[in-house]
């Protein structure tokens, strides 16, 4: 069995990248393309959903290099309160060239968001980079409804829910 060896990357000039927070800039195609490539949790998302989540978006930041989408970002906020990150990515090729720390910062210092009290996201494998932009653990205050709870609740049942369980899937279900 012979070795085999990553190709060489050729490095990435990462001065003609441009970070455009213009919606006419929005590709659904190019970002459905960036997800596909770079982000295993967005694997079955559709352009109708995603046109959807970019309308109740604001801001959202596309990064550009040339007529390729490399990175991408949304966020969601009361503009006094609170505001969430959304599908922070950034193309495998152009990682650790400062992008996604801009990118963060972008959606950050729009002025829906830079006067907010919190910044929350969710993240599976990325707490190491988040934390070096100043973000910390939050374990007092998150709580998620998700699944079937969800039509549950909406159906006028929220007083129910103490009655409420979760298996071992996730699934929620009734004890009686």
């Amino acid at each position: 069995m012979t070795a085999t060896s990553d190709p060489v990357q050729t490095p990435v000039d990462n001065r003609n990248i441009r970070f455009s927070l213009d919606p006419a800039d929005i590709d659904i195609d190019q970002v459905l393309i960036l997800f596909k490539r770079n982000a295993f949790w967005a694997q079955e998302r559709t352009d109708s959903d995603m046109e959807r989540a970019f309308r109740h978006s604001h801001p959202v930041v596309t990064v550009w290099d040339g007529q390729r989408m490399v990175g991408f970002g949304r966020a969601t906020t009361d503009t006094i309160y609170r505001a969430v990150l959304w599908d922070v990515v950034v193309d495998l090729d152009y990682r650790r060239l400062g992008i996604g720390r801009k990118l963060v910062e972008t959606l950050i210092s729009h002025p829906d968001v830079e006067g907010v009290e919190r910044v929350y996201l969710f993240t599976t494998h990325q707490q190491g980079f988040y934390e070096r932009i100043g973000f910390v653990e939050n374990t007092s205050t998150t709580l998620v409804l998700k699944g079937k709870a969800i039509d549950f609740v909406a159906s006028g049942h929220a007083g129910a829910l103490g009655q409420m369980g979760s298996t071992s899937s996730g699934m929620s279900q009734f004890s009686v």
